[in-house]
């Protein structure tokens, strides 16, 4: 599975953004296309998400992942703040945004992990993607209160503000309403629009994946705030999450494909949503850090090796 893994055109795209970024070549993804393909991957994984649990319905295993997930979301960044502060040495304000990082979930990560093990007969079940949009907002509250512990409230101006700022983020918003779509309009009603959102998915995720190669390396390279330390636990905090993520899903009777899903889940770290309301709500944290550690490290590590190792654990204690 791991040669299988590491020779995908998904994965060899971006390993070449990485390498062309690294020999400092001028390859770049115009920043509006970039976004455009996230719009469609995000669209796609949501509709085709909501069309599987139309055709198999709510099940007990939805309702168990779902509170797995947010469980995870929400206690799983106190182990990050703890590991942080205590062996890598962050202030708690600092530690607070980056455990928050490391609760909270890639798009992009699972977006991946699901072409791939689906490619190798592991398809994970279709309300996985519910559970991908319910544990992005968990870890950012639980980081807020790690980092402001024993600190006055901030206003109830700026805490609405923080409120709008998670729930109305564009990809919680079309996460959740492409699934919704998809459960509305099932397999019949996907049907006039799945040449878009089907035929093209793996080729539009190979181009992205080139240009995410290319910033986190980028990224990677101008970064002067990691040392030894923080570099470690950006690769620990991953492999401690996913096993956690793994032997719950495992624990609570999903199959294979799922638990090893919820892994990757608890084993990615947000660079989009958490990074943006962290803006908002800790401008005195220092996004060389978070940033540096959740894209530059984490996200390489596990689009590389992470998604083979958690599918691998999964199918040893499955």
């Amino acid at each position: 599975m791991i040669v299988e893994t590491l020779t995908s055109p998904v994965i060899l795209f971006f390993v070449l953004g990485v390498f062309a970024a690294l020999i400092k070549s001028d390859l770049a993804i115009p920043e509006a296309f970039a976004k455009a393909m996230s719009i469609y991957l995000m669209a796609a994984i949501g509709l085709k998400g909501g069309i599987e649990v139309a055709e198999s319905g709510f099940t007990p295993d939805l309702a168990a992942a779902a509170v797995a997930g947010l469980g995870l979301s929400f206690l799983l960044p106190l182990l990050a703040f703890t590991l942080l502060t205590r062996i890598g040495k962050l202030g708690q304000i600092d530690a607070g945004a980056v455990a928050a990082h490391y609760g909270s979930v890639s798009v992009v990560t699972f977006v991946t992990a699901k072409e791939i093990l689906t490619g190798q007969g592991l398809s994970p079940a279709g309300y996985m993607v519910a559970v991908l949009a319910l544990m992005e907002t968990p870890a950012i509250i639980s980081g807020l209160l790690l980092a402001r512990r024993g600190q006055p409230q901030r206003a109830n101006a700026e805490s609405s503000g923080l409120l709008h700022e998670v729930f109305a983020n564009g990809s919680v918003v079309l996460l959740v309403g492409s699934f919704a779509i998809g459960l509305i309009a099932g397999k019949d009603g996907f049907e006039p629009v799945k040449p878009l959102f089907d035929t093209g998915f793996r080729g539009v995720l190979c181009l992205f994946l080139l240009d995410m190669g290319l910033i986190a390396a980028r990224r990677l390279v101008q970064s002067k705030k990691l040392n030894a330390r923080l570099v470690s636990l950006a690769i620990a905090l991953p492999l401690i999450n996913g096993t956690i993520g793994v032997a719950i899903g495992t624990f609570i009777g999903l199959d294979t494909a799922s638990a090893a899903a919820l892994g990757i889940l608890a084993a990615s770290a947000s660079y989009i949503a958490v990074p943006a309301a962290m803006r908002m709500a800790l401008p005195e944290a220092d996004p060389g850090i978070y940033l540096s550690m959740s894209l530059g490290i984490t996200f390489p590590f596990n689009i590389i090796l992470g998604i083979t190792l958690f599918s691998q654990l999964a199918l040893m204690i499955g």
